[in-house]
């Protein structure tokens, strides 16, 4: 989780990105901004930083030949945490790379900003940060002024709302061998058009921290039990669910993931068992990423995991049926007229 309470906006350089394709411009600035208003400096934190409250994901820059320092972002965030140089100055290279890489024809003209932040937390840790955003999207403003006993209306074209930041990343000055620890939101281009953000100006990767293989194991176990168990297995809707349920259960619970043991509790069948460590390996190796057999849980995962596990078992359009447990106490069937039914035992009527 990341937080600001304390944290403070030391430097800020803006400069306005054009869409290269189309033989827009790149405007550089001569100089930082000066934050002599404290009310503006709150509300660009507020703008800047709100939006990653909830960002639990974590990157780290790369490089496809694995050498981070022709990673040109890594480089820049290098140099500024280093203190080697001046930090409008790197801006500008910040700025020129943004533009080089702005090839896309739908990729939007905007602001760009760079920032420096002191005690940036996450996790209970405070980091120096570098924040890079770009706003995109603007809107008109309306705003009512008294005119003694009368009002006017007047408005403002081009206005930036600050609860909707289109792209931005906080790159926290630690794990450097690694690739350092980077947040990122994108929130304008999730259709893959123009992946220029992440791909091509950053070059970020998942981190293959507790969050992410907390994530990426329930989700190779679900599609698991929704695809492979489905075809393999010929298992019902119902049993589907229930593995599901055991599943989230289980994560829950626990503070640590053991692949044998989570085998043993959640799918408890020796064929079944071997069918999944099979498919996790083909995962891994298809997308060439490793989960680790053992790892500590991350609640904030499982959390958001919750939402896509479904527990619900839908009838033709007339029935929902949410299950929870207690999979035995379902019946299905086919009645003389060849009607498919589901039969409910309970105890209690809540």
């Amino acid at each position: 989780m990341i937080t600001y309470f304390e944290a403070a906006l030391n430097h800020i350089s803006i400069h306005k990105i054009g869409n290269k394709a189309q033989s827009e411009p790149c405007t550089l600035s001569t100089q930082e901004v000066n934050l002599y208003d404290g009310l503006i400096g709150g509300l660009l934190m507020q703008y800047f930083l709100n939006p990653f409250e909830k960002v639990n994901e974590m990157y780290q820059f790369y490089h496809p030949t694995n050498n981070l320092l022709l990673n040109e972002m890594y480089h820049f965030a290098s140099e500024i945490f280093d203190g080697g140089g001046d930090f409008h100055e790197f801006t500008t290279q910040i700025a020129k790379h943004l533009y080089d890489v702005s090839s896309h024809p739908k990729i939007k003209t905007g602001e760009l900003y760079v920032t420096h932040f002191k005690d940036l937390q996450i996790d209970g840790e405070l980091f120096e940060a570098i924040g890079i955003f770009k706003s995109e999207t603007k809107e008109t403003y309306l705003k009512v002024y008294p005119d003694q006993r009368d009002f006017e209306v007047r408005y403002e074209e081009d206005a930036i709302n600050l609860k909707k930041l289109d792209k931005g990343c906080i790159i926290f000055n630690t794990d450097r061998e690694e690739g350092f620890r980077v947040a990122v939101i994108d929130q304008t281009n999730k259709s893959g058009e123009a992946v220029y953000w992440t791909d091509e100006f950053l070059k970020l990767k998942i981190r293959n921290d507790n969050y992410n293989q907390t994530a990426t194991a329930l989700s190779v176990y679900k599609d698991f039990v929704t695809q492979k168990m489905e075809t393999e297995f010929d298992i019902s809707k119902v049993d589907q669910i229930d593995l599901l349920n055991r599943s989230m259960k289980y994560f829950k619970e626990k503070d640590t993931f053991d692949i044998d043991e989570f085998a043993n509790e959640v799918i408890d069948n020796v064929q079944a068992i071997e069918s999944f460590k099979l498919y996790k390996s083909n995962y891994e190796e298809e997308f060439d990423t490793e989960i680790a057999d053992n790892f500590s849980i991350s609640g904030a995962a499982v959390k958001k995991q919750v939402r896509v596990f479904k527990s619900v078992l839908k009838l033709d359009k007339n029935f929902h049926i949410y299950i929870h447990g207690n999979n035995e106490w379902i019946e299905k069937g086919v009645d003389d007229n060849g009607r498919k039914y589901y039969k409910i035992f309970y105890e209690n009527e809540l």
